[in-house]
C-alpha cells in the first residue's frame, strides 16, 4: 500500500478530483499534466500498485472522488460493473447469491458479485472486487431493479421474481435446489410475489427444466388451473422425466403431467 503521496501523484489526483472524474484512460494525462507516455504509464502502474487507483482493464483505470483515510481505495461493485460494461457498451443484472442475499432468501455475503451480463465471461478482480461474470444473451438479460449508492452510482439487480427463477434455472452455478423451492413457497405465501408474475417470467427467462419444476411446484401449491395451463402450454409431450432434486437420485413418485420424480427423500 503507497502511503504518501509524490508530486506526480499529488497532481494527477487534484486534477481529476477537481473536475470530478472518476475514470481515466491512458492518454489522457499527458497533456495536462506535462507527461510523456513512458512518464504517464508509469504513474498508473504506481497508482494502481499502491492501491490509489484501480485498474479496470488495460488503459482504463478508476480514480476515488477523494483520498481515504490510509491512503489505499477500491471501487465499490456498482461503479466497477458500470465502468466495465459501458466501456464494452453492454449491459448487466447483479444476480445469484448477491441478489439471495439482498432479497434476503439467504443470509451468507457472497465475496464475489455474480453478474449476468451480454460482453464479458469469467473472473476478474478490480481493486478489492472479485467479479463472476457470466455471459449470457441479449434476451436472457432483464426484469431487474435499479439501486442507488450512497456513491450516487445506480446498480442492477435481477428483480425479486427474477431471482427465483434464476435460483431454479441456473441452480448448478449457485448451489440453490432444493432451497429455491422453499424460497419461492415463502415469498408467495408472504404476498412479496404473485403466481401470475412468477408464471410470466418463468415463460420468458426459464428452460424446460425450470418450467416443469416451477408448474410442479405450483401445481402443488394449488395455484390458479389457468396459470399452470400456461405452463403447460409451453412444454412439448415427452416421455422423459428429470428429477425434482437434479442433485439427488432419479428415485420416487413420477408426477406425469410435469414430467417430474418426486426424489425429496432419495
Amino acid at each position: 500500500m503507497k502511503r504518501s503521496l509524490g508530486r506526480q501523484e499529488t497532481q494527477m489526483l487534484a486534477y481529476l478530483q477537481m473536475r470530478k472524474q472518476r475514470v481515466v484512460r491512458t492518454g489522457e494525462l499527458t497533456g495536462p499534466l506535462r507527461l510523456t507516455r513512458l512518464q504517464e504509464r508509469e504513474l498508473f502502474r504506481r497508482m494502481a500498485r499502491g492501491g490509489l487507483i484501480a485498474r479496470v482493464r488495460r488503459g482504463l483505470y478508476l480514480v476515488p472522488s477523494q483520498l481515504p483515510l490510509g491512503g489505499s481505495w477500491s471501487p465499490d461493485e456498482a461503479l466497477t460493473l458500470n465502468t466495465l460494461l459501458e466501456d464494452r457498451r453492454g449491459r448487466y443484472q447483479i444476480c445469484g447469491p448477491n441478489a439471495f442475499n439482498r432479497y434476503g432468501l439467504d443470509e451468507q455475503v457472497p465475496t464475489r458479485v455474480y453478474a449476468y451480463n451480454n460482453r464479458i465471461s469469467g473472473e476478474r478482480s478490480v481493486g478489492a472486487v472479485a467479479l463472476t461474470l457470466i455471459k449470457v444473451a441479449d434476451e436472457r438479460l432483464g426484469d431487474t431493479d435499479e439501486v442507488r449508492t450512497p456513491d450516487g452510482q445506480s446498480a442492477v439487480y435481477s428483480s425479486r421474481v427474477r431471482t427465483l427463477v434464476d435460483a431454479v434455472y441456473d441452480w448448478s452455478r449457485f448451489n440453490s435446489l432444493p432451497r429455491a423451492f422453499g424460497w419461492i413457497c415463502t415469498e408467495l405465501a408472504a404476498r412479496r410475489v404473485g403466481a401470475a408474475e412468477l408464471v410470466r417470467v418463468t415463460l420468458r427467462y426459464g428452460d424446460r427444466g425450470t418450467i416443469r419444476r416451477i408448474g410442479a411446484l405450483l401445481d402443488r401449491k394449488g395455484v390458479n388451473a389457468a396459470l399452470l395451463r400456461k405452463l403447460q402450454r409451453a412444454l412439448e409431450p415427452t416421455a422423459s422425466l428429470i428429477p425434482w432434486i437434479p442433485t439427488r437420485p432419479k428415485r420416487g413418485t413420477v408426477d406425469r403431467r410435469w414430467g417430474v420424480v418426486w426424489n425429496e427423500s432419495g
